[in-house]
């Protein structure tokens, strides 16, 4: 900013010199150190950087109070109030105008106090937002002062960064990143003074606001004019002497006429290299356009070639799937030919069998008549035994039945959402600070608790149980111990604990080592009662850690670092669940101590205002307990919640900050979203939001009325925390005042379906039984009938005998019908022999097609072997030329090194054309191998060699080429007709220009890199189709490194 100052003051030459250059210099430095001291002394020592990096002019400075009339000493132009209107004092000679001259943004007012606004704090209660300038005509040309005015009205509560913005007048940036809250606050007046500005003879001043992070704001613009400097007189400056160190007088004048030389020269040396740089551009043009042009014609045979092989390729699995197809065919034939033949046995071996069996019943008729009163007797025997156990198993389901009703109804009274208040101990802390205890346990064993506010006030709150800090963690577990029989019983049951952070809500429901909270004691009664009903009961116990960080459910069971995103879901039952939650199942105690410790180091943790070790989130542990009645084979599915919610204090307290604030913005929403669920249990509301947060949606199964809840309200003591500790109790009265209803059982409908089906399996046999035992009564009734009546023993065994004739000629006749099927299938097995045959013949007829079009495409592809070694022939002549010109070349540039005018860098050109020549000779035995070998891989990897010293030893060459002196320049049409001759010869992919710049430099394509390319086509097609496969990989990695080469030329 200094030279901008210094240049103002010579564009105006009517002012006034007093002192010599040296003197007016150092006065005007010491002016400005003097102006920087205030400024520092006003914003305070700590903020010293930050205002530096802000104000861009050095001779600006910020004060941190509003306007005040003393402070205005010059001359005022105008002064605009931003987003106000036009005011007139009574008692000065200030005027404020209308915002008028703004373009874009939008106006904001506000009727909170202003802090130190000086003389006129209506300046600071209006203020013009957004993306805005602002223009000022008709002023007279000369120097002038511009204050901005700012205050901070919108983001009141910060914090720091959230608005940042820069400033620029006459398209100069003044103020670089301004936040106003980081240097006074909100609801502070705060100035930038003392920003000059040079009005030109269109007597505009133009000042843009623009955002960098947030919206800019401006509350009030005042332009000064600046008084006269006296600036320097044209003095002689003075210059040492480097060889004896005398002083020499230079004027101005001089000094000036020394820059403008200097200019000069550095404005042609500028042109001169610009024109350089346009001329090798162009001929990287060039190059590049015959490279990609080369390139295009080698993708073209590509592509041919990759066709004729898709081709083949498909040929081959349509042949493939064709004799897959017949085998498929043969087999289900021969399948189906050992099927019937299986199946014709058998009815000859059942055909046996009936008649076996035919012979034996008549001989059981006789023996049954015999054996009548004994079976009588065990009949009655097992009857009389089945009606006792039914009996007995009648009387135990009701027992157990009453038995559970009994306990339920009493857990049901109680309140199906209980309500558990616990307080914690004074810490070291508030009792070294003298802290008061604000709570009253005086009738704590009724379930009532006071609280002491305002000094005398007593306010008492009802729960149904009140722990003191002197409870153990035996007791509180105690009361809550019920409610683990009924998860066993098949009951939904949720235990949350509930308060700010540090009243003990993670020692309640995990504990420590040798203190067990509730979690582990609930698992280890859990294992005890099941141990107990073993003998009537199965119980299959899984555990599932998770918790709930800013919104977003995390499985704290997960070994992989990647998590995956987890949503829930709804299932067919109407149960929710999260999908692809680990769930550990466990045996014993152990295990148990195990899961919980993985799940408790992995949760999200941090430290507040509040406490050290504050969690981060909500820690939700989830029992699901499957149990079967080994006497009725009832199945229930149940599920135990223990949920260790996070802090609910306000973010005032915690003073939380970047990621601990969206942490704590997060929590509060989360706990907001419970207490709206809440609400709306509470007043029976025709909806409940469950789904406005993570939390309560996980917990919609245990908060709805098909569960039993439990909510310990975890409270402080201390007189400091007692604005938290009413907050939680008030919203543990709510939580207490709701009514659910009754729960219910959860039973698995799945097992259900299992026993019904074998209920009726079991049915269908009893009923199949009793028809056998009916038959067998009709057939005694018939031998009793037979013994009574012998008159009519002849005409019943006539009768017998006729029945019998007939199911014989049943026989017979079914016997036929077996016969005539098995000629037909011996029909059916004929024809589908005949098409067989037929199919046989087309996979004959078209292995004959496939063997002529293999003829016909290894003839195609032989021509096209030919004709590639034809193309292979012609661009290794293109090769020798090529060859020739470059010998050509390096003999050119050996007689312009015999030249006198030689530098030291021709030597270095003449060692490495030496060294080039050398790769030349190389280059060409390896051609001459190349085509007396027929184009081995061996050549494609010399070449690739090659190509990479090329590419290394080109840029030497185009270095050292362009730093000799002297050099003649080579037309630029004769390298144009150089590459009209060599694109005549063959327009493949292989044309390869070696373009010759117009400062002397020699650019070579790599010769290397074009053998590889041709080489390698020919080589697959000689190997023949077999091993065409790899050649196309080889091709592709070519390919590839061909584009890199190109990418880095370019």
């Amino acid at each position: 900013m200094e030279n901008v100052q210094f240049d103002g003051i010579e564009q105006h030459p009517e002012t006034l010199f007093s002192d010599s250059l040296v003197s007016t210099v150092f006065d005007w430095e010491k002016e400005v150190a003097q102006n920087q001291d205030k400024a520092d002394s006003a914003m305070g020592e700590d903020e010293d950087s930050v205002v530096d990096s802000m104000l861009c002019d050095s001779n600006s400075r910020l004060i941190p109070t509003g306007f005040t009339r003393s402070n205005c000493t010059d001359e005022v132009v105008i002064f605009v109030n931003a987003g106000g209107m036009a005011s007139n004092e009574a008692d000065s000679i200030m005027k404020f105008t209308d915002d008028t001259y703004y373009e874009g943004g939008t106006i904001l007012r506000t009727d909170d106090q202003i802090n130190e606004a000086g003389d006129y704090p209506f300046i600071y209660k209006s203020a013009r937002f957004g993306s805005f300038s602002y223009q000022f005509d008709k002023l007279p040309p000369g120097n002038y002062f511009v204050d901005l005015h700012f205050a901070e009205i919108i983001n009141t509560n910060g914090p720091k960064g959230m608005r940042v913005f820069n400033v620029y007048m006459q398209e100069e940036k003044v103020l670089s990143h301004f936040d106003i809250f980081s240097v006074v606050g909100a609801n502070k007046a705060l100035q930038v003074v003392d920003l000059r500005v040079l009005v030109k003879e269109d007597g505009i001043i133009v000042i843009r606001f623009e955002g960098d992070s947030g919206s800019p704001m401006v509350c009030g613009i005042c332009i000064r004019r600046a008084p006269n400097m006296l600036a320097p007189r044209a003095s002689h400056e003075y210059l040492k002497c480097k060889h004896c160190a005398a002083e020499i007088e230079i004027s101005s004048a001089e000094k000036k006429l020394m820059r403008a030389k200097a200019t000069c020269q550095y404005e042609k040396k500028i042109q001169e290299l610009a024109t350089q740089c346009q001329l090798k551009t162009k001929e990287c043009h060039e190059a590049w356009m015959s490279l990609t042009a080369a390139n295009e014609q080698l993708e073209k045979v590509r592509m041919e070639l990759d066709n004729k092989i898709f081709q083949k390729r498909s040929l081959d699995e349509t042949v493939g799937k064709q004799a897959e197809n017949l085998r498929n065919i043969t087999s289900r034939y021969g399948q189906d030919k050992k099927h019937w033949k299986m199946a014709i046995d058998d009815l000859q071996k059942k055909i046996k069998r009936m008649k076996s069996e035919h012979s034996q019943l008549s001989h059981e008729a006789h023996a049954c008549a015999d054996s009548i009163p004994e079976l009588n007797n065990m009949v009655t025997g097992v009857q009389a035994l089945v009606e006792q156990c039914e009996d007995l198993k009648l009387k135990y389901s009701e027992e157990q039945a009453k038995r559970k009703e009994l306990y339920n109804q009493i857990q049901e009274n109680k309140g199906n959402i209980r309500v558990f208040c616990r307080c914690r101990p004074l810490k070291k802390e508030e009792m070294a600070t003298g802290s008061a205890t604000v709570v009253d346990f005086d009738a704590a064993k009724d379930g009532d608790l006071g609280i002491l506010t305002n000094g005398s006030l007593k306010k008492t709150f009802k729960f149904d149980r009140v722990y003191t800090p002197k409870d153990s963690q035996v007791e509180v577990f105690a009361d809550a111990s019920p409610l683990v029989t009924s998860v066993l019983d098949g009951y939904n049951v949720c235990i949350f604990a509930y308060g700010q952070t540090g009243t003990g809500k993670t020692f309640t429901m995990e504990g420590t080592d040798k203190n067990r909270g509730v979690n582990y004691r609930t698992l280890e009664l859990l294992f005890q009662i099941a141990k107990e009903r073993s003998e009537t009961f199965t119980y299959s116990i899984s555990v599932s850690v998770l918790e709930v960080y800013n919104e977003q459910i995390r499985d704290l069971l997960a070994t992989s670092s990647a998590s995956k995103k987890l949503e829930i879901k709804q299932s067919a039952e109407g149960s929710h669940h999260v999908p692809g939650l680990v769930e550990a199942r466990v045996g014993n105690i152990k295990e148990v101590w195990s899961v919980l410790q993985a799940g408790s180091n992995a949760r999200a943790v941090g430290s507040n205002n509040v406490n050290e070790h504050s969690s981060r989130s909500h820690c939700m542990l989830c029992i699901m307990v499957r149990a079967k009645n080994l006497m009725n084979t009832e199945c229930t599915k149940s599920k135990l919640w223990l949920v260790d919610l996070a802090g609910s204090e306000r973010l005032a307290k915690t003073d939380a900050q970047g990621e601990r604030l969206k942490e704590a913005q997060n929590i509060n929403k989360s706990l907001s979203a419970l207490g709206d669920v809440i609400h709306a249990l509470a007043t029976k509301s025709s909806h409940t939001p469950y789904r406005n947060s993570k939390l309560t949606h996980l917990l919609q199964d245990s908060l709805g009325g098909d569960s039993k809840t439990l909510m310990f309200v975890q409270i402080s003591p201390s007189e400091q925390d007692l604005s938290e500790t009413l907050s939680s109790l008030n919203f543990a009265t709510r939580v207490r005042g709701v009514e659910l209803g009754p729960a219910k059982r959860q039973v698995d409908t799945s097992e259900l379906q299992k026993m019904k089906m074998m209920l009726d399996k079991a049915r269908q046999e009893a009923r199949s039984k009793d028809e056998s035992l009916r038959r067998l009564e009709e057939s005694l009734q018939n031998i009793e009938s037979k013994a009574k009546n012998k008159d009519l023993i002849y005409k019943n065994q006539q009768e017998k005998i006729k029945e019998l004739e007939g199911q014989l000629e049943q026989k017979t006749s079914f016997y036929n019908q077996s016969e005539k099927q098995a000629s037909q299938l011996s029909d059916q097995l004929k024809g589908r022999e005949g098409i067989c045959s037929g199919l046989k013949q087309k996979i004959q007829e078209l292995e004959t097609k496939l063997k002529e079009r293999q003829q016909s495409e290894s003839a195609t592809y032989q021509q096209k072997v030919k004709d590639l070694e034809n193309k292979l022939k012609e661009k290794m002549q293109q090769s020798d030329l090529q060859s020739l010109t470059l010998q050509l070349k390096v003999k050119e540039l050996e007689e312009k090194l015999k030249q006198p005018e030689q530098i030291p860098e021709s030597i270095l050109l003449h060692q490495k054309i030496t060294e080039l020549e050398d790769r030349l000779r190389e280059q060409e035995q390896l051609v001459r191998d190349f085509t007396n070998e027929g184009a081995t891989p061996n050549v494609g990897q010399s070449s690739v060699r090659d190509t990479g010293f090329m590419s290394e030893i080109e840029p030497n060459i185009l270095k050292s080429s362009n730093s000799i002196n002297g050099s003649k320049r080579p037309r630029v049409s004769e390298t144009l007709t150089e590459k009209k001759k060599y694109a005549r010869g063959d327009e493949t992919e292989n044309n390869v220009i070696v373009p010759t710049s117009v400062k002397g430099r020699i650019s070579d394509t790599p010769k290397g890199g074009r053998i590889m390319r041709t080489t390698r086509p020919v080589s697959s097609a000689a190997q023949g189709p077999l091993t065409h496969k790899t050649v196309y990989r080889d091709q592709v990695q070519g390919v590839k490194e061909r584009i890199t080469k190109k990418k880095i030329w370019s």
